[in-house]
């Protein structure tokens, strides 16, 4: 993405978030990392999503998130945008991985600052700040897990800034989708956060969503997300039904760890997560492997798994 203009035509569709695929000792795994990528790029994916909540960037040092931006970058480079996400409890931190995103092309993604009693105005001051360190705008990223949830109000505040391209939405309650959807529609790109529960946003005018469990049922929720795009929406429900029982076992067993163990399963370059993540034991990983199997013996679907 080159500018501004360019990436918020771009900022629609599917994007997958790729996991960050570790080595049991913690080291990352960088062929595997690339070859998750390029995957969902030949499966025609959208974009991607770097080092985000799922992609464990709490548990990354700023050195290691720059050298994973600038990897990615070098494996992508311009066949879809990207989304690097540079969000980060330091300020400083914040700031200077905001400015290497743009630089290298991506776009950053930010969220709110992790701060006890931070004000609305403070909220939009920082942004404010953020925004001319790139050059290719910025994501608000509103994580109801990390830190401040932004409210509608707030977020039409943020989409009156030059440079606030877009919003990734984790609050998923219908209320705020309706505001939101109705209220910045058409002026940034909303994007829904969550795989979990797509429909209704993307059904209220949502240009895109995120998937964290597109890296180990890509083909599935892909044609899920494409059937929607297209206007079928039974299709699209019923394909969301399908995988139902591995959204279950997300929520039990935590994420981004399920979806790392599904991965593995199938061959893919799931990895391991860092510490204070756990891998799944045994019997976790044996419950993954059954609905897996579940999903690559059902019928109903031309996409069905392969086992």
């Amino acid at each position: 993405m080159k500018d501004i203009g360019e990436c918020h035509a771009r900022l629609r569709g599917l994007f997958n978030i790729t996991v960050t695929p570790f080595k049991p000792d913690g080291a990352f795994d960088h062929a595997g990392l690339a070859r998750n990528i390029e995957r969902v790029i030949g499966l025609g994916f959208d974009g991607i999503l770097i080092g985000g909540t799922y992609g464990e960037f709490p548990a990354m040092s700023t050195q290691e998130r720059a050298d994973l931006f600038r990897r990615v970058m070098d494996i992508v480079g311009d066949r879809v945008p990207v989304m690097l996400c540079s969000a980060g409890s330091d300020v400083r931190v914040v700031r200077e991985l905001t400015a290497l995103a743009g630089d290298l092309g991506g776009l950053p993604m930010v969220t709110p600052p992790f701060v006890s009693e931070v004000t609305d105005a403070q909220i939009v001051a920082f942004f404010r700040d953020m925004i001319p360190l790139s050059r290719t705008g910025v994501l608000v990223y509103n994580a109801p897990g990390i830190g401040i949830t932004l409210s509608p109000s707030t977020l039409e505040q943020l989409a009156e800034i030059p440079g606030v391209v877009g919003v990734k939405q984790g609050d998923l309650s219908p209320t705020a989708i309706d505001q939101i959807a109705n209220r910045i529609g058409g002026r940034i790109r909303l994007f829904c956060a969550s795989d979990l529960a797509f429909l209704g946003p993307m059904m209220c005018g949502f240009d895109g969503i995120s998937s964290t469990n597109s890296c180990a049922l890509p083909e599935l929720i892909l044609a899920a997300y494409r059937a929607l795009e297209s206007g079928d929406a039974a299709t699209a429900r019923d394909l969301h039904r399908l995988w139902y029982p591995f959204r279950a076992l997300a929520r039990e067993f935590g994420q981004p760890q399920t979806t790392k163990a599904a991965m593995s399963l199938r061959g893919f370059d799931g990895g391991s997560v860092r510490l204070p993540l756990r891998d799944l034991g045994a019997a976790n990983i044996a419950a993954v492997a059954r609905v897996l199997q579940e999903l690559a013996a059902d019928r109903r679907s031309s996409v069905a798994l392969a086992a």
